[in-house]
């Protein structure tokens, strides 16, 4: 339903790619790390609970920190019993990273949606520094594990654009003895080199010809850290489009990251003409940060250039929306890596948008979407429901959606905003109150 104006301060959840990274680093560090700010969603809690089966000791203090005391690199213990990775992509392709350079072996488990994502694209460069698999069909979970010890350092060129494979084999090469090469075609976010500098590797970036070139050196000793994660850029571009499209908003959203490989989504609003102003530019950890003064304005559609795609690939959901409310007409294309996240986030956005009354056509790699121009979307009707598949990016994407239709949207779930954002309904609600 048509809410009112959003205003206000609002603090949304650290940023997910970092509080994976932390946990799995500060485990790998000897000493006791210490995390505030940390993503307490289904997804890093599935990590935290790998790193104690692997002999970390993790816990959370009363103030909302967590403590960790790490088993130092090459230090991993064989774990009991299967890793359950519940719907994280993220947490599984980087465990692997992790497991592949120690003498360990470890079965991977997941929900209905991970057990269809493919992990051959890690299997691949891990296994030509040594890995075992045995993998479902396809190189889906469940999958089992054998760790290489010593593995084998390698140059690896990534085939398609992933922070993911990236970081798996980066973690590898941590245990691994010499020097492991990652060349990146197209910059893709870099947290986990960043955080890598930051507990003490050895790991250097160089950019020639337009390629990066990122180097890290095996038997690494890492050192415990304090660290502030801040807010999730993911989490924000919600609220980023909701003040953007609701008439009389103007929404301070606190501590965001602002990556410069995390941060096209604003980059893109505000060629199509949002009001997006940052206040207090700082830096924390290595990382960008700045709170975000965010205003209602009218937007126009344009050609998302897909080169920006790798650094808003899960922003493109809610940016569809955003598409939706504009005047003209907005073209999304390279887009092809949506099919393969939690959802087909391609199909499941067209069949979502078109039900709440937008005009949508879907192309092999994206979206083309005919705005309104400002006007409310009709709506869900007679009873129709919103098919989220599981996605958590899907249901808010369409939370915000029913902000801007007359007569709201209806989605069939939204258990799984839990995976992410678990406050997300809550301070949304609170901040159009």
């Amino acid at each position: 339903m048509p809410s009112g104006p959003l205003r206000g301060r609002i603090r949304v959840p650290g940023d997910k790619s970092i509080s994976h990274r932390s946990l799995m680093l500060g485990a790998l560090a000897v000493g006791e790390t210490r995390v505030s700010g940390l993503l307490e969603g289904e997804d890093v809690l599935a990590t935290a609970e790998a790193m104690r089966q692997m002999g970390a000791t993790i816990t959370r203090e009363a103030g909302g920190t967590w403590s960790i005391h790490g088993v130092g690199v090459g230090g991993l213990l064989q774990p009991a019993a299967p890793l359950d990775m519940g719907n994280s992509g993220t947490s599984t392709r980087l465990l692997m990273g992790l497991i592949a350079s120690h003498g360990i072996s470890a079965t991977f488990t997941g929900d209905a949606s991970l057990s269809k994502r493919p992990m051959g694209r890690v299997i691949e460069p891990l296994s030509l520094m040594g890995a075992g698999f045995d993998a479902s069909d396809g190189g889906t979970l469940p999958l089992t594990m054998h760790g290489a010890l010593p593995a084998v350092p390698m140059t690896y060129r990534l085939p398609v654009a992933s922070a993911q494979v990236k970081s798996a084999i980066l973690l590898a090469g941590l245990n691994t003895p010499g020097v492991t090469t990652v060349i990146e075609p197209v910059p893709t976010r870099d947290h986990s080199e960043r955080m890598l500098r930051g507990f003490g590797a050895e790991l250097t970036v160089d950019e020639v010809d337009g390629e990066r070139i990122i180097k890290v050196r095996g038997d690494a000793e890492l050192r415990p850290q304090t660290i502030e994660v801040p807010g999730d850029p993911s989490s924000a571009a919600f609220f980023i489009v909701a003040a953007t499209l609701v008439e009389g908003s103007d929404l301070v959203i606190e501590n965001v990251g602002l990556n410069p490989t995390r941060a096209g989504l604003i980059e893109v609003l505000r060629l199509m003409g949002a009001s997006i102003e940052e206040l207090d530019a700082r830096e924390v950890g290595g990382e960008p940060v700045a709170d975000l003064r965010v205003r209602h304005a009218p937007l126009s559609g344009i050609d998302v250039d897909p080169a920006v795609a790798p650094s808003m690939i899960d922003e493109f959901p809610v940016l569809f929306v955003a598409a939706a409310l504009a005047k003209g007409t907005t073209r999304t294309s390279g887009l092809e890596e949506l099919r393969v996240k939690e959802s087909d986030r391609i199909s499941a956005m067209a069949e979502a948008l078109a039900l709440a009354g937008a005009r949508v056509e879907e192309t092999e790699d994206g979206l083309t979407i005919h705005g309104t121009g400002g006007e409310l979307l009709r709506g869900t009707q007679d009873g129709h429901e919103v098919l989220t598949h599981l996605d958590h990016r899907i249901a808010m994407s369409m939370a915000i959606a029913g902000l801007v239709s007359r007569d709201g949207v209806a989605v069939d779930s939204t258990a799984p905003i839990a995976t992410s954002f678990p406050d997300f309904l809550s301070l949304l609600h609170g901040a159009s109150a």
